[in-house]
């Protein structure tokens, strides 16, 4: 009975290193997506920018960084409802991260100015 006891608790623990090692493995993918995503922006490629943070969140939701590049990326396509829900799972993920918090406070200003001038 102890050899079957010790041979379960050994099998959690393998399963939950192995666990630990995909997520970090996952996590160093998405910083890859990230920092390609970063450079393609910086030469105007915002459509491969946008795909590459949509993978970087895909391979790690857990990742802040991630959703607020995804969120730049959504603000600078127009695309103003999805870039305030990756702004604020971003800062779910990370509240207090003051990148990210200057990032959707600047960009609920703009929206919200927008907002105002078109009347709706």
């Amino acid at each position: 009975m102890r050899r079957l006891i010790f041979l379960s608790v050994a099998a959690c623990i393998a399963l939950a290193a192995s666990a630990t090692a995909a997520r970090a493995d996952n996590r160093s993918k998405s910083k890859e997506q990230v920092e390609f995503g970063i450079q393609v922006a910086q030469n105007g490629l915002w459509n491969e920018a946008l795909y590459r943070w949509q993978k970087a969140v895909e391979l790690d939701p857990s990742y802040s960084a991630a959703w607020n590049n995804l969120a730049i990326a959504y603000e600078h396509e127009g695309k103003f409802e999805q870039a305030k829900k990756a702004y604020e799972k971003a800062l779910e993920l990370d509240p207090k991260n003051l990148l990210i918090r200057q990032n959707y406070d600047l960009f609920k200003e703009i929206n919200d100015r927008t907002k105002r001038r078109s009347g709706k």
